[in-house]
């Protein structure tokens, strides 16, 4: 082993919040850069995909719509 730590602090919060989104692949740009992983239980799990699927949406597009709902860019 190197001594090389795996991964570094950022130095600053509000920088390292607001890096600029990636590309994809295809080298288009990607919205959706960043990856956020929560635990929940199996039965929470169930319950979201199956609203996710009644109201005709991914998982994904539901929960960034609470996300976005719940915690507005401009706040006021």
């Amino acid at each position: 082993m190197s001594g090389k730590p795996f991964a570094a602090r950022p130095a600053g919060a509000e920088a390292w919040v607001r890096e600029v989104a990636g590309e994809d692949a295809a080298g288009r740009q990607n919205p959706f850069t960043a990856r956020l992983t929560i635990d929940v239980t199996p039965a929470s799990r169930g319950r979201i995909k199956i609203a996710a699927f009644a109201r005709g949406q991914t998982v994904a597009e539901m929960i960034r719509a609470l996300l976005d709902r719940e915690f507005p860019e401009d706040p006021a």
